[in-house]
């Protein structure tokens, strides 16, 4: 499914306050989920005109209340291999944020931006691209539960009443405070991933061994983040399409390398 973002009315109630770091070893991370902004593969895409000035300058905005984190080290959901490239087109943004690109993502709006105001040197992919089949459970002769999972991909957002409202109503800003509600990241995996259980046949997990794929493709994206050399005195901003936010935050919660800030201490209007 990888479903970019329904709207959601923010509700911060449940958000854990800022832990005083003063003292530990750990790593501030601000882990956050967007939709992508210009081209993606993804099957459900935001319509959202990457090339539009206005639009242009609400992503700023938004960069400009990120950057308050202050970051040293900016993550994006590039691979690997283009981090020299990367690294390279960035440092030219920050030398000349006048800079145009002729088909801009949340990287160069969004990332390239918070960087540079925040005076971040350096910038890495860690992406990791593995196939992956959601819509197992409609190819095959479903013997495992084919009720329960028809009759949640017929129409998912019914079963998370709280964030099926209309979309296109709301601001970039709603939108992303949405896409970065636990709530959201919490339907992102049920949809993408753990709902898939439901899907095999008589003697087969072809449902869950493509769930696996997905768990497998985010936690090879933690170990690529996990190679690069970070240490205490770093504040990592990590930005990348919302399901993978959403594995991330579970990752580094049981993680005693990492303490993820409330996003929403920045993201607020």
């Amino acid at each position: 499914m990888l479903f970019s973002f329904y709207p959601y009315n923010p509700d911060t109630s449940n958000q854990k306050e800022p832990i005083d770091q003063q003292g530990s070893d750990k790593i501030e991370v601000l882990n956050f989920g967007t939709f992508h902004m210009g081209f993606t593969t993804d099957a459900n895409k935001t319509e959202f005109d990457e090339n539009d000035r206005k639009n242009q300058q609400r992503v700023h905005t938004i960069a400009e209340k990120l950057a308050d984190f202050d970051p040293t080290v900016i993550i994006v959901e590039q691979e690997p291999t283009q981090n020299e490239s990367i690294q390279e087109e960035y440092q030219q943004y920050r030398d000349n944020p006048d800079m145009t690109f002729e088909n801009p993502s949340e990287v160069e709006l969004l990332a390239y931006e918070l960087g540079r105001l925040s005076g971040a040197d350096r910038i890495y992919g860690i992406d990791h691209k593995m196939g992956y089949n959601y819509r197992i459970g409609q190819q095959i002769d479903n013997q495992v539960d084919p009720e329960w999972y028809n009759r949640y991909y017929e129409d998912p957002l019914s079963f998370h009443p709280s964030i099926d409202v209309n979309r296109d109503t709301l601001s970039l800003q709603k939108k992303l405070e949405l896409m970065n509600k636990d709530e959201f990241l919490n339907f992102l995996i049920t949809v993408n991933a753990d709902m898939l259980s439901h899907a095999g046949t008589t003697d087969g997990f072809e449902g869950a061994d493509e769930a696996a794929k997905y768990y497998q493709r985010n936690l090879r994206m933690y170990s690529n983040l996990n190679r690069l050399d970070l240490n205490s005195d770093d504040r990592v901003f990590i930005l990348m399409g919302a399901s993978h936010t959403a594995f991330f935050r579970d990752f580094m919660r049981g993680d005693p390398k990492f303490e993820m800030v409330d996003t929403f201490q920045f993201l607020k209007e």
